[in-house]
């Protein structure tokens, strides 16, 4: 981790889950470099060394392993961060994965149900008892949604209904909560260039690039540098916004 940027985060503790790799390792380093103390909660064991990596450049860091899809495993990882570090300020809620792409009518409801598990309500159980400790002291929650929350795209079944979920459910939670000094507002990235994509077929990648404006994919601190904007005071008065970070994308 490189040295602290600042002291934007200083005295705050945020829980971001999925956060083993890609933008949500990004993040965690972001976070921990302006004064956060992280807790990661993920069920990929390299989360572990995410957060030693954290703590061995002197920051603040915590490893929970933590199954977005069980609410216990929601509800202790919020209380951990408070039993550890005494407060939950921040959540990012970023745990999700990929799809196998296929039309409608050859829907497998149990692939269906896995990615809605994780990648919807995965952000409505880390929301929930996120909220449980923020409704006295306030905080902010960033949601991760994606262009396909905001666009359509073939074959795309579960993926996009989970992440349009997650926008919407974005700006219900931001109204009901708003008064109470909680912002929550949602990033919705567009293809970034992390460890699975690398491993996606050239021809694959070359698809990608050819329907990105910018005519590159994001890095994962690029997205993190727009999640920590959305968890920062300097957001203030940004409450119930589905911000896309797209190189373009979702402009064409």
């Amino acid at each position: 981790m490189p040295e602290r940027d600042g002291a934007l985060f200083e005295g705050r503790t945020a829980v971001i889950t999925g956060a083993a790799s890609g933008i949500g390792r990004a993040t965690a380093l972001l976070l921990a470099r302006n004064g956060a103390a992280v807790v990661i909660g993920d069920v990929d064991p390299r989360a572990a060394e995410v957060a030693g990596e954290i703590t061995t450049a002197g920051g603040r860091a915590l490893h929970v392993r933590a199954d977005v899809t069980q609410e216990p495993s929601m509800a202790a990882l919020a209380d951990t961060a408070v039993g550890h570090f005494g407060s939950l300020d921040i959540l990012v809620a970023n745990a999700g994965i990929a799809e196998q792409k296929a039309p409608l009518h050859e829907l497998d409801l149990a692939g269906w149900q896995r990615v809605v598990d994780i990648n919807l309500t995965g952000v409505a159980l880390a929301g929930k008892h996120a909220l449980r400790h923020m409704l006295d002291g306030g905080g902010a929650i960033v949601n991760v949604s994606s262009i396909l929350g905001v666009v359509g795209q073939g074959n795309s079944t579960a993926y996009s209904a989970a992440k349009a979920a997650v926008a919407n459910l974005t700006r219900s939670t931001a109204v009901t909560y708003a008064r109470r000094g909680i912002r929550v507002n949602a990033v919705a990235p567009g293809y970034v260039d992390t460890p699975l994509v690398a491993g996606l077929p050239e021809e694959t990648r070359a698809a990608m690039l050819a329907r990105q404006p910018i005519g590159r994919l994001a890095r994962p601190e690029e997205i993190a540098d727009v999640i920590a904007f959305l968890a920062s005071d300097r957001a203030s008065f940004v409450v119930g916004a589905v911000v896309s970070a797209d190189g373009g994308y979702t402009a064409v």
